[in-house]
């Protein structure tokens, strides 16, 4: 079963069209008042076909999945009509099957290339990750560790930022604003979703998270999308105090399905930390707790004395950056 099938009842196509339609105020698309009531928000589907040039039969058998193949001129319309961002209008014309499905990978976990894990390697004062379009963690460095959780100490399957996002309430902690970074995580698996339909490991943590958040079925249901781009994040670390990063996202030519994500900081930040985030001697033990009570330090500060004491750990804790 596709996971539009799962997600959307076989019509995402529709389910799109009509929240965006919902969720655009007729005065905002230069429409009168014709002095009718309407029984719920947004355009009304003859508005909707009046500003798209088509047929309101037309309008209503896209909704009601009966047609999906579509032109990308009346695609073209539809959006402009919907006033769609680029992020909406690139979903639109992927689950409207005007763009072809980029090819399933094949069963097994992900490899990250040994010259991708050397740079992050190298990567010394800048936390980064290797995420692939579900947001599982493939590979991190030091300062990543240092700065968000232990994902040594974390399973394989729970190596997943949406998952931690959602599920661990030190990491949901993390975030200086939780509903905002919670919600662009939901946006971006929405898009992935969209050019993805066959994923079943996506669909299976789409069902999860819809089963144990009600948060995430709530703004899974505003069908809001995002694709990549850079954006800043204020974390709440536990010890270093407020740190605001700016987030930015490179593909990976040899791995379409992965990418490098960084965390930057114009004034230049130290993270000397190591590959896992292990607890302060004498702290707490359990992945994602985190220890308070620390004397105030500098971010940098705070990061070299993680790195002294990641250097006394055993040799073979080190190597969990790269997940086989």
């Amino acid at each position: 079963m596709e996971l539009q099938d799962n997600a959307s009842g076989g019509n995402e196509l529709g389910h799109f069209l009509r929240s965006r339609r919902a969720a655009l105020d007729p005065h905002q698309v230069g429409l009168p008042d014709d002095g009718r009531p309407r029984r719920v928000p947004g355009l009304r589907r003859e508005e909707l076909a009046q500003l798209g040039h088509v047929s309101i039969d037309y309008i209503v058998r896209l909704e009601q999945g009966r047609t999906r193949r579509v032109s990308r001129p009346v695609l073209d319309a539809l959006a402009d009509a919907l006033q769609l961002a680029p992020d909406e209008r690139a979903y639109l014309f992927t689950v409207a099957d005007v763009t072809p499905s980029a090819p399933t990978p094949g069963p097994g976990r992900p490899q990250v290339d040994p010259q991708l894990q050397q740079l992050l390697t190298t990567m010394h004062d800048i936390p980064a990750m290797i995420l692939n379009r579900r947001m599982d963690v493939l590979a991190w460095n030091r300062g990543a560790a240092a700065l968000l959780t232990d994902f040594g100490a974390l399973a394989p399957a729970e190596r997943n930022l949406i998952r931690l996002t959602f599920l661990d309430d030190a990491y949901r902690a993390l975030y200086a604003d939780w509903p905002r970074a919670a919600r662009e995580c939901v946006a971006v698996l929405r898009m992935e979703a969209g050019r993805h339909p066959k994923d079943q490991a996506l669909a299976a943590l789409i069902g999860e998270l819809s089963l144990r958040d009600p948060d995430f079925r709530t703004w899974w249901a505003d069908h809001r999308v995002r694709g990549a781009r850079r954006l800043a994040k204020t974390y709440l670390h536990p010890v270093a105090g407020s740190i605001t990063l700016d987030v930015q996202q490179f593909s990976v030519d040899t791995q379409p399905d992965q990418q490098l994500v960084r965390l930057h900081r114009p004034t230049r930040l130290s993270l000397r930390g190591s590959t896992a985030f292990p607890p302060p001697v004498g702290g707490p033990s359990r992945p994602g707790e985190r220890q308070s009570g620390h004397a105030r330090q500098s971010p940098q500060e705070v990061i070299r004395h993680k790195a002294s004491l990641n250097e006394r750990r055993p040799a073979s804790n080190a190597s969990a950056n790269h997940i086989p």
